[in-house]
């Protein structure tokens, strides 16, 4: 094929290596992640955070192959197969992120994870590709005899993380995540079928740990942010809340799909229909219905809608303790009593809950050091500066977060 070449801030010039994953590319479904924002609504906090979920496939393609590259010049057997299987894989794990991130899996869909109906829409182009993507299928699954191959695509060092850590470092501004994703990668060989990083390269792990954790507090839970994502959780249940009781809304047809009806995984995986409108919803639905929504006669759909285009967001308080109940009772009397609403109603107006990380866990998928003798150890044995028990550690802090008056 004729070279194409992607012009990429953050990685440079990254060239597409073949016609099967321009055409994977170009196809709707992926072309739709143009259309979804990688930070969700972090951009109230970070401007710059405008980048898109297809970017951030696009930088993961990009250090798929220069993995592959790497694991073959070390002496790894990769298959043309495996090889285009690790690229597809990787640029289409994102492909079931509905608009803004997670805030549809809290709202219009009953608990169904991203990853799910991401292997819901490969097994659907698939069946239409002759079955040109099973091999994906099977890496992403982890299927596949070559386990190193899904450790690429999800793992502790997979290139997901890779990616987004440089890539949202560099829109948000914050340096932390700046990692050095090129050393790392030219670090990682295989052992025994699992990937495995050689001990000159432990520095660039411990950095990497570290910045993801900083990421994490500075970027992914910072607290307006978290404000943000809960009001309109809020927000869009509201919605469906009015429109389950038969009042029409207005919305995209797709949109008004999942405000219309509660929806279980019987619904993605034995009807077309569910699937089909999944695929149509991108952020500009979420955001054209706001606008509207913020002239409705309901006072609370109306207030929170408002608060979204405008930026009134909910306050948002964070301590390692419980609030108190009466924290929130004293709220509603005083919402009840504001906006002449009962105490249901009230209730929008309020979300409180707690945050979890967890950084390191070697259950999940641990980080092997490999030596020059061959030994291989966990980092956290093989680091001598890093306190691995603190990445470890299940850290827990608790929101309120509320209409500000």
């Amino acid at each position: 094929m004729k070279p194409k070449i992607i012009n990429d801030p953050v990685f440079g010039f990254i060239s597409i290596p073949n016609d099967f994953v321009y055409e994977l590319i170009q196809h709707p479904y992926m072309q739709r992640l143009n259309r979804i924002r990688q930070l969700g609504l972090a951009a109230f906090v970070y401007p710059g955070a405008q980048h898109t979920r297809f970017h951030h496939s696009i930088g993961a393609m990009f250090l798929m192959n220069e993995a592959l590259k790497t694991l073959r010049e070390k002496g790894q057997e990769i298959t043309d197969e495996e090889y285009n299987g690790a690229l597809a894989a990787i640029l289409m794990h994102d492909m079931g992120h509905g608009p803004f991130s997670h805030v549809l899996e809290s709202t219009l869909l009953s608990q169904i994870h991203h990853e799910t109906i991401s292997l819901l829409l490969m097994q659907q182009i698939n069946e239409i590709w002759n079955g040109a993507l099973q091999t994906a299928i099977d890496i992403f699954t982890d299927k596949y005899p070559k386990r190193f191959l899904h450790q690429l695509v999800s793992g502790q060092l997979d290139m997901d993380r890779l990616d987004y850590l440089r890539r949202d470092s560099f829109f948000t501004g914050v340096s932390e995540g700046n990692i050095g994703s090129a050393r790392i990668i030219k670090m990682l060989d295989v052992k025994d079928d699992r990937l495995v990083v050689e001990s000159k390269g432990i520095y660039s792990i411990e950095n990497f740990l570290m910045s993801r954790r900083l990421m994490y507090w500075q970027v992914y839970l910072h607290k307006t942010a978290v404000a943000a994502e809960k009001m309109m959780i809020n927000t869009l249940r509201r919605a469906k809340e009015i429109s389950i009781r038969g009042k029409k809304l207005f919305a995209s047809p797709a949109l008004s799909y999942f405000l219309q009806q509660e929806l279980d995984m019987d619904n993605f995986t034995h009807y077309g229909d569910a699937l089909h409108n999944f695929i149509d919803l991108d952020d500009n639905d979420i955001w054209t219905s706001l606008k509207v929504w913020a002239e409705h006669e309901d006072k609370v759909l109306s207030s929170l809608s408002t608060g979204m285009i405008n930026r009134k967001l909910f306050k948002i308080e964070i301590s390692d303790q419980q609030f108190p109940v009466e924290k929130y009772d004293n709220k509603l009397k005083q919402y009840c009593s504001e906006f002449h609403l009962n105490t249901h109603e009230a209730s929008y107006f309020i979300s409180s809950d707690k945050l979890v990380t967890n950084m390191y866990t070697e259950q999940d998928d641990s980080i092997d050091i490999i030596y020059k003798n061959g030994i291989v150890k966990d980092i956290s044995q093989a680091s001598d500066m890093l306190n691995i028990e603190l990445l470890k550690k299940k850290v827990i802090k608790y929101y309120f977060a509320y209409l500000n008056l």
